[in-house]
């Protein structure tokens, strides 16, 4: 079974880019659920990952689609978060200015009363402020150099296929 894992990289590409895409958007949520709402670049981030997923199970169910196809769009995906997370980090190092609106997260609930308290009451959440790091590397640094190597790696399999 773990020489079954460890060669998946090998044997399914895009099974393993829509693997590592929904470890890191499901490691996102967990995160914000433990207490990191995420700002608005941190959700930007989010996106291209969930069209990776799409992309893995819709060329696991359409078999007709061409793998390098397939392949390509996976790399481009891993490379638009990657330059996204490049933005973010350089935004949190104060290289560059960030976006003019901050995000923070709202529960609606289930009353119009409700809902007005808790977008009085939401945490704004600024891009250029770190929320977690370690060893001196923030969230949208690892997002960095884990999508760019994705975006390598899927782009060395478009060659390979």
């Amino acid at each position: 079974m773990a020489s079954n894992l460890i060669s998946l990289p090998d044997r399914e590409p895009v099974l393993f880019g829509g693997l590592v895409a929904a470890l890191l958007l499901g490691s996102a949520f967990a995160f914000q659920y433990a207490g990191y709402p995420p700002c608005e670049l941190c959700w930007w981030q989010r996106y291209p990952y969930m069209g990776v997923i799409a992309v893995a199970l819709t060329s696991k169910l359409v078999k007709a689609l061409p793998h390098k196809l397939i392949l390509l769009l996976l790399a481009l995906l891993f490379a638009a978060d990657a330059g996204i997370a490049a933005f973010h980090f350089g935004v949190e190092q104060k290289w560059w200015e960030g976006l003019a609106t901050c995000s923070g997260y709202v529960d609606m609930g289930d009353s119009v009363d409700a809902a007005l308290e808790a977008i009085m009451n939401a945490p704004v959440v600024r891009c250029d402020e770190i929320a977690w790091s370690l060893f001196g590397i923030s969230m949208a640094g690892y997002n960095f150099l884990i999508a760019t190597g994705m975006a390598l790696f899927t782009a060395k399999k478009i060659k390979d296929a």
